[in-house]
């Protein structure tokens, strides 16, 4: 029976043995493979990178001083370039470190890396000086990584980097050469200062003498040149009094020119301004008539309309009014006329009838007439006498008594006024009948 293996991009996988006469080593780096159990040995080898930290106690450099060198390289398992990772090419890096490595521990690798590494940098540590290994520690971890390199790659090895983590001894020759280093960098300190100093002393003197020498060049210029200032200067000013002078002059002129115009300029103004005011006063009064327009004239307008509109109607309401009236007065007179009329005619007629009747029943009828108007006759006598609250009587009963037969005597005479009907008279003659 068989099984599938597979490994990681970290990982090799290392498959010996087989049968047939077919037998080889095969290395196969982040894929799969089948493999016999009773035929093939698998094995695996890992790609990571190892980290070793080479140390060296009391080695002796060229100079025989004891040194203690620590450093730090990392290294990993070599591959060829060509072929697939997935076929079955044999590497010939990974099957030189399966070979040498194969079926170890990781410590039991890096131990041999690590020894490897130490022994090339005793080698290399006992070739150099003091000053080299402690100056230039680059030149010295280069020289240890291509001495071991050969010797690692030979075991499918490589170096990736190494560098010298620290140098020490102790004899204190690193302590000493360190303050002779110091002795001497301070007294070439202070003899560049005192160099320093004196070229600065014999500069600044220089300095200053050329200092001097310009001063007084310069000096001659200044004179010269302030001569040649004053004499500018007093021509300068006699060309500037003069010209204050003109200007002067023409400045009074340009003044009184000035105010001359400022006085027209002030006259014209007050022209325009007497024009303005004008003006403002013709629209002053353009403002008022238009208000007394407005105020009084329109108003005083529409009120005359106004009355005149009432006027108007007024006299054409009495106007219909009177025709009303009128045409009422003469529907009423008409109407009363011919009630009048009417009446008239129905008092004929009563009359006419009275009469007849009065004729057919002679003096009877008269009678009867005048007995039914004494009691209206009576009551119109008797009329003002309803309005007497008391009647008082002076004299004694007998006067009374003549009073009321004098009263009653004086009847038919007033009857007969009225009436024209003798009542005396007829009275004698019904009862001269019935007798």
């Amino acid at each position: 029976m068989g099984a599938i293996h597979t490994s990681g991009p970290n990982e090799v996988i290392v498959i010996s043995g087989g049968c047939c006469g077919r037998r080889r080593v095969r290395t196969i780096v982040g894929g799969w493979t089948w493999a016999w159990w009773a035929s093939n040995d698998v094995q695996y080898l890992y790609l990571n990178v190892m980290t070793v930290q080479p140390k060296c106690r009391h080695v002796e450099t060229a100079e025989g001083v004891p040194l203690n060198v620590s450093g730090v390289a990392q290294c990993k398992f070599m591959r060829s370039q060509k072929g697939s990772d997935y076929n079955n090419d044999q590497d010939e890096h990974l099957l030189r470190a399966a070979e040498q490595f194969l079926g170890k521990t990781i410590e039991e690798i890096e131990n041999t890396i690590l020894q490897t590494l130490e022994g090339h940098l005793r080698a290399i540590l006992g070739t150099l000086k003091v000053e080299q290994v402690y100056k230039d520690r680059e030149e010295f971890a280069y020289l240890v990584r291509e001495v071991a390199q050969t010797d690692v790659k030979g075991m499918g090895v490589e170096i990736l980097s190494f560098t010298i983590v620290d140098v020490q001894d102790e004899v204190n020759y690193l302590n000493s050469l360190g303050k002779t280093q110091t002795a001497q960098v301070k007294r070439d300190a202070n003899i560049g200062v005192a160099q320093a100093e004196r070229d600065a002393g014999i500069r600044e003197a220089e300095c200053e003498k050329n200092a001097m020498d310009v001063k007084y060049e310069t000096d001659i210029k200044i004179g010269g040149n302030r001569r040649k200032y004053q004499l500018q200067k007093s021509q300068f000013d006699q060309e500037i009094n003069k010209a204050k002078a003109e200007a002067e002059l023409a400045y009074d002129i340009k003044s009184a020119v000035v105010h001359q115009s400022i006085c027209n300029e002030k006259i014209q103004i007050d022209v325009v301004e007497r024009r303005k005011q004008i003006e403002i006063e013709e629209q002053e009064v353009l403002r008022v008539e238009q208000e007394l327009i407005g105020t009084m004239r329109l108003p005083a307008e529409a009120e005359a309309y106004r009355v005149r509109t009432i006027t108007e109607g007024e006299k054409y309401q009495t106007i219909e009014l009177a025709n009303a009236v009128a045409d009422k007065i003469r529907k009423i007179g008409s109407a009363e006329a011919h009630a009048i009329e009417m009446i008239g005619k129905a008092e004929a007629e009563k009359m006419s009838l009275k009469a007849n009747v009065y004729k057919k029943f002679g003096d009877a009828a008269m009678t009867n007439m005048v007995l039914e108007s004494l009691p209206k006759i009576a009551s119109e006598v008797a009329a003002p006498l309803a309005k007497t609250d008391e009647i008082v009587l002076i004299g004694g009963s007998d006067n009374f008594l003549n009073d009321v037969n004098r009263l009653v005597a004086q009847l038919p005479p007033s009857i007969n006024a009225l009436t024209g009907v003798d009542i005396s008279k007829m009275l004698s003659k019904q009862i001269g009948d019935r007798a």
